[in-house]
């Protein structure tokens, strides 16, 4: 694995996203495409990153130590900690700019894309992890769950894999 590359994927999926899961289209799209990542290392680090305490973007750390192990987990964390504090310097400038229509216009834009880009690579993975019938009730039922905002998140994984213990266990 070339680790310029994997830092620059990184920091690139960093520098265009705006935290959380924003960066996972474009890690999805290039780790894939490199064949350094499977669909199944991003659902498990997606779910490392909603049980574990902290921002939800740390989930890309993990996906940095699934595919590299330490060396992965640290250059992951150093290619998505440059642009926040690029952030910075650019808050004092923004901070002049934001009432200006054409910016709340371009900002709003850019949050529909980016919960585009999202659903895309959602629908994408749950391809490659729904396989049947079964899977796709637990899926169902996990994000019926989900929704009602009323289960914890570790309560749904615990149930999900509970289920797949169940149903796929010979």
């Amino acid at each position: 694995m070339n680790a310029l590359l994997f830092f620059w994927l990184f920091l690139k999926a960093s520098l265009l996203s705006f935290g959380g899961v924003g960066n996972l289209p474009f890690l999805q799209r290039d780790l894939t495409a490199l064949g350094w990542a499977k669909p199944t290392d991003f659902i498990t680090a997606l779910a490392v990153g909603q049980v574990s305490p902290g921002p939800t973007g740390l989930w890309s750390i993990s996906l940095g130590y699934l595919i590299h192990g330490w060396a992965g987990a640290g250059i992951a964390l150093a290619g998505l900690s440059i642009p926040p504090l690029l952030v910075l310097g650019l808050a004092a400038f923004y901070s002049r700019i934001q009432g200006v229509q054409s910016v709340q216009d371009f900002t709003r834009g850019l949050a529909l894309a980016v919960v585009g880009l999202t659903l895309a690579v959602a629908w994408s993975l749950a391809q490659s992890a729904i396989i049947d019938w079964r899977a796709a009730a637990i899926t169902l039922a996990s994000l019926g769950l989900a929704l009602t905002k009323r289960v914890p998140v570790i309560l749904i994984l615990v149930l999900a894999g509970a289920a797949g213990l169940l149903i796929y266990a010979h």
